[in-house]
Parts: structure tokens; C-alpha cells; sequence
């Protein structure tokens, strides 16, 4: 990656856009510690936490849903669910967001006390995002929230992840489809060989037209909406 900026305005939802292998991934490791930086810095609400270890990331108010979930498969779901919450002060407040998370993903309540590893792809990816909401992210960071799920449940995730926005939680999603990114972000980065060559509101990339042939066909370079 050479030369990476982008940002996310608090209640927004931002959506980072491009096939695999062009450094999406690489950039939310970063993002969230995981990785170190060459040059450059992260700023998260106004402090520098770049540089940190990615637990010191999360009490900062950056939470990752990496792709592959990385679920506790020998825990329940409901021991998985509560893992935040020694990071968290207002043990109140983590009972009222463990009962939203609940009432976000009812399957999750329906099986709060069965093993995690017997889920479907879908519920352990409802699982991992719910994980994530307990440490009161101030930045959720998703990576492909829609691989390898069935249509159906694509669906499913991607309407909570709506209702999440309705609710003010401020989202970065990693996303390989073009159509579903401008259909819930309010702005669009999309990614070629570890750069961005194009980014823009998701209203006039769409009045724009014609972008995914353009885009995957590799006739972008820097542009920007």
C-alpha cells in the first residue's frame, strides 16, 4: 500500500471497495494495530493511535470484525457475547447493549447457550459483529461481512448493519460488490493495488454511472466524485 487517506465522519457509513489481493484487508489490519505502519498515521476522534497494540485500539474506541469471524468455537454464545465487557466501566450500560445486540440478532438470544462452533456461517457472522458492538465501538470496522454467506442471509446481515446505522453506529466496511457499497454507504473508496483510485459520495458515484464496468475494468487512476 503507497500513500492510503481516508476517513469517516462520526454516524457514517464508509464503504472500502475493490477485488482480493489489492490490500483492503491490509489496511483494517493497520487500522486496528494489528499491523504496523511504514509512514503515515491514524487518528481516531482526534488522538493518534497508530503505533498502539490492537487491545489498547479497542479501550480507544476502535472495534475490528476481521473476515473469517474468528469466533470462540469451544465458548457459548453467550460467553463470546460477554468477553467485552472487562473492558467496559458502566457494567449497566454493557447489560442494556448485551439486550440490544439481542434484540438485533434474535437467533443470537435464541441460542445465547449453545456452543458458538455449531453456528452457521451466517449466525457466527452475527455472532462476531455483536462481539464487536459490546466494546461501544466508537468506529466499527467490518471486513466482507457478506463472504461466503448465502443470499438470503447476506440480506439478514446487511439489514442490521442498516439498522446499526439508523442507530448512530459509525461503520468502515470492507466490501467486494460495488452494488450492495453504494446501496448502504453514504461515501465510497475504491481500491487498486494498494491505492485509491477512486472515491466519492455514493449518490453521485451512482448518478456517475457505469462504475463497476469502469472500475474492475482498470481505467481508474485517482479519480475522485
Amino acid at each position: 500500500m503507497r500513500g492510503v487517506s481516508l476517513q469517516v465522519a462520526q454516524k457514517e457509513i464508509v464503504c472500502l471497495v475493490g477485488p482480493n489481493g489489492v490490500g483492503k484487508s491490509t489496511t483494517i489490519l493497520a487500522l486496528a494495530g494489528a499491523l504496523p505502519l511504514s509512514a503515515g498515521s491514524i487518528m481516531l476522534h482526534g488522538k493518534t493511535i497508530s503505533g498502539l497494540p490492537p487491545e489498547k485500539v479497542v479501550r480507544y474506541g476502535l472495534s475490528l470484525v476481521p473476515e473469517g469471524r474468528h469466533i470462540f468455537s469451544d465458548l457459548t454464545v453467550r460467553e463470546n457475547l460477554i468477553l467485552p465487557s472487562g473492558i467496559r466501566k458502566d457494567k449497566e450500560a454493557f447489560k442494556r447493549d448485551l439486550e440490544y445486540v439481542y434484540d438485533l440478532f434474535p437467533i443470537l438470544d435464541k441460542r445465547r447457550n449453545q456452543s458458538a462452533g455449531t453456528l452457521s456461517g451466517g449466525e457466527q457472522q452475527q455472532l462476531a459483529i455483536g462481539r464487536a458492538l459490546l466494546t461501544s465501538p466508537r468506529l466499527l470496522v467490518i471486513d466482507e461481512p457478506a463472504l461466503g454467506l448465502a443470499p438470503l442471509i447476506i440480506d439478514q446481515v446487511y439489514k442490521a448493519l442498516l439498522d446499526l446505522r439508523r442507530d448512530g453506529v459509525t461503520m468502515l466496511i470492507v466490501e467486494q460488490s460495488t452494488d450492495r457499497a453504494l446501496e448502504m454507504a453514504d461515501r465510497l473508496y475504491f481500491m487498486q493495488s494498494g491505492l485509491i483510485v477512486l472515491s466519492g459520495r455514493s449518490d453521485d458515484l451512482k448518478a456517475k454511472g457505469g462504475i463497476e464496468d469502469t472500475y474492475f475494468g482498470g481505467k481508474l487512476r485517482g479519480q475522485k466524485v
